[in-house]
């Protein structure tokens, strides 16, 4: 629990929410998922300071949102330059980066325009370009946030990224998904589900150079299995590490994976 810490950042006439804890020497970047554009990290440093607690030990960990204002349109690709300046803001100069689901895409970015910046780089459950799983899975929150469906889109998610042993733990406490962290608005959710169905890194992903781990799931239903071996195979000499029998919440049902991540991210 040291140097816990809920900060913000002006970053071109807007602000960016992130969140610190941890005393290790390395520096980690934890980029998260769409689901950012609901909730940001603004008050949660407490809370992920304990669950990520074996992160702690042995890096200064900070996790960012993105900016609270989106425009209507705005890519990954964009995203990752704010995530640049921010990271200048604070002087991060180099750093590990944890990217999950959309958090991945923004970090595909970040490695290929500013590769100082990038250590050592961890794609979990993401992809290099849209395919039809995730365009199934968007097109469902798209119009569940349109009509103000919360909850829809909260149950929804579950289904398609838990096992079902968790599902089974989950399903009864369902009447209660949902009925608090509702946004005033889902126009920065809009925009971001747009950027996880037009993201493509396709073609520039051989320029990625520092050690990357990517991790998936054999039974994702967002992202795809699929995706993540493509990615692997596209980025030079990278790692990949399939769990079998677990989906797109693999970074929550995996007991291993903040050791995987401690272990690929501390090796100088």
């Amino acid at each position: 629990m040291r140097n816990v810490k809920n900060g913000g950042l002006c970053l071109g006439g807007d602000t960016m929410d992130y969140i610190r804890f941890g005393s290790g020497t390395r520096t980690l970047v934890i980029l998260p998922g769409v689901g950012d554009g609901l909730k940001t990290v603004k008050g949660t440093a407490a809370a992920f300071a304990l669950m990520y607690r074996r992160l702690a030990r042995e890096f200064s960990v900070y996790m960012f949102s993105r900016r609270s204002d989106l425009p209507e349109q705005y890519s990954t690709r964009e995203m990752a330059e704010d995530q640049a300046r921010a990271m200048a803001l604070l002087g991060l100069k180099k750093a590990v980066v944890l990217g999950v689901s959309q958090g991945g895409m923004i970090a595909q970015w970040l490695a290929i325009d500013h590769p100082e910046l990038v250590e050592r780089l961890i794609l979990t459950v993401t992809l290099a370009r849209p395919n039809d799983t995730i365009r199934t899975a968007i097109a469902a929150w798209t119009e569940q946030a349109k009509r103000g469906d919360y909850r829809g889109i909260m149950l929804d998610n579950a289904e398609r990224s838990y096992t079902p042993a968790r599902l089974r733990l989950m399903r009864p406490m369902y009447a209660a998904l949902g009925s608090v962290g509702k946004p005033k608005s889902f126009r920065r959710f809009l925009t971001q589900a747009e950027a996880c169905v037009t993201h493509d890194a396709w073609e520039r992903l051989p320029e990625i150079r520092c050690p990357t781990l990517v991790i998936g799931g054999t039974e994702d239903k967002i992202a795809s299995a699929e995706a993540s071996r493509e990615l692997a195979a596209r980025i030079p000499g990278a790692q990949l590490v399939m769990l079998e029998g677990l989906g797109h919440g693999l970074y929550e049902e995996d007991p291993r994976f903040l050791e995987r991540v401690a272990e690929f991210g501390g090796r100088a």
